[in-house]
């Protein structure tokens, strides 16, 4: 249960990012709002309000970046983005809980005492009220963080934040994941899944040690992009900040973000733009067609057990387990395809006798797949890997132009989230800021404005820093 500082750090965080915004440039006043809430306020811990949302470290700041650019800097920030698909994306991203409440008023009986309600119009407008506190942290990225500047404040940002962070998770590494319990008091999550290796991997504040793994990756490849563009009198420094931030993910104990920088790192270090923005693009068709090849039985499920078996049995009953349920769920999705099972657990499976749930959704695609189905599927994670391809196509078209130098990197950073989302659901406030920013790059290289750049000497076209006061 959280405690009142849970609480208050909820409260206080909008007076937060006013200070920020006073103290630092717009867009590094933006990035830090958004990352630094998702980093330090308590997860699970959410103010309840009725007929709206709960307000959470998702929805608060987003929410308050919005209101203080907006109200105060007045700054007008479009909710719709330029492109017809982008707009197409983003309502059906909005809108398909609306057909999941129209196909699911009837209650679902589960064991002999249990009823799941049926999903009533009460929940459409909550459900959809927090699809659009989700596209706020997108609109204010598409809008103030397109341009190279931008773009490179946002790897600086996670290079910054991943060193800040390193301490609680070093500390938790040493001494076991208890911050969240002595500052905001409770545990957020099985602290047996915290136990590995004969020792301990860091949760700090958020819903469970892989996001903390996957964000450390992310700053590792963010500081192999930086090492890549800054000066040679720079590269110690940085150097040493990569091979840093590199030793604190292996004590992380996330097999696969380890994997993912193993690979990606030296391809952001020395591959060129355009091959960075291919497999960007790869990683994206992988999870747009995930579903369609795990149902058509292509996915290898069986090697890739067998293959974890070489390297852990442990690992290979955990990558077991999360395929049977993959399995399992995607059966149950199958039966309502088009808008879902909603939620209050319609979307799991239930023992027949006592009702409780047996199953497990641990990936972000099984998830929107059972409760929102093949609409809020296409709506999410279209709308996630729309500027991928238009990046992508507009690499093609401009020839021998080159993209800003942060673009590449970002790319792939966001592809293997993408990717990453298919095993769990790390899907975060900072994925939709890095979709919103290299959205909002595709449409200004549209206009002409940056596609064609020289390295670290592109204009800056963003707008005039601002302050409250």
């Amino acid at each position: 249960m959280p405690n009142s500082l849970a609480y208050l750090a909820l409260v206080l965080w909008p007076v937060v990012v006013v200070v920020l915004f006073r103290r630092l440039p717009m867009e590094r006043a933006l990035i830090w709002s958004i990352v630094g809430g998702y980093l330090f306020l308590p997860p699970v811990a959410a103010i309840d309000l009725p007929a709206v949302p709960a307000l959470d470290k998702m929805s608060i700041p987003a929410l308050s970046a919005y209101a203080v650019v907006t109200l105060m800097l007045r700054i007008p920030v479009p909710l719709i983005p330029e492109g017809w698909l982008a707009r197409v994306l983003l309502v059906v991203f909005v809108l398909a809980p609306f057909g999941t409440i129209l196909t699911n008023p009837e209650p679902v009986f589960v064991g002999h005492h249990r009823v799941l309600p049926g999903l009533r119009l009460y929940d459409a407008i909550s459900i959809i009220a927090f699809q659009a506190f989700v596209i706020l942290t997108f609109a204010l990225a598409r809008s103030l963080l397109a341009t190279p500047s931008a773009l490179r404040e946002i790897l600086i940002a996670l290079v910054v934040a991943g060193l800040i962070y390193s301490v609680p998770m070093l500390v938790e590494i040493r001494l076991s994941p208890q911050l969240n319990t002595w500052i905001y008091g409770f545990f957020q999550h099985s602290f047996e899944q915290m136990m590995r290796q004969g020792g301990f991997r860091p949760i700090v504040f958020l819903e469970h040690g892989l996001w903390v793994a996957f964000f450390a990756m992310t700053s590792v490849l963010a500081a192999f992009a930086l090492l890549r563009a800054r000066p040679r009198e720079e590269k110690a420094r940085l150097t040493m900040a990569a091979a840093y931030l590199f030793v604190v993910l292996v004590l992380c104990k996330s097999i696969g973000s380890l994997i993912y920088a193993v690979l990606l790192a030296p391809m952001v270090l020395l591959v060129g733009q355009r091959w960075l923005l291919r497999l960007a693009v790869v990683m994206a068709v992988l999870a747009l067609t995930y579903p369609v090849l795990r149902s058509a039985g292509v996915i290898p499920a069986d090697e890739m057990v067998r293959l974890a078996a070489s390297y852990s049995a442990d690992r290979a009953q955990s990558l077991n387990y999360r395929f049977t349920n993959e399995s399992v769920l995607l059966d149950h999705a199958f039966q309502k395809p088009w808008f879902g099972w909603g939620g209050y657990e319609r979307n799991l499976l239930h023992d027949p006798v006592s009702g409780r749930v047996f199953t497990v959704a641990d990936g972000r695609w099984v998830i929107v797949l059972g409760m929102f189905g093949w609409a809020g599927y296409v709506g999410e994670f279209g709308l996630l890997a729309l500027p991928l391809f238009l990046l992508w196509r507009q690499s093609r078209r401009a020839g021998g132009a080159r993209l800003a130098a942060p673009v590449g990197a970002l790319a792939v950073i966001h592809g293997v989230n993408m990717v990453d989302m298919l095993p769990n659901a790390t899907l975060t406030p900072v994925t939709w800021l890095i979709a919103g920013a290299l959205l909002g790059y595709t449409e200004l290289a549209a206009r002409k404005e940056v596609i064609v750049d020289q390295g670290d000497r592109t204009p800056d076209l963003s707008p005039r820093q601002r302050t409250i006061i």
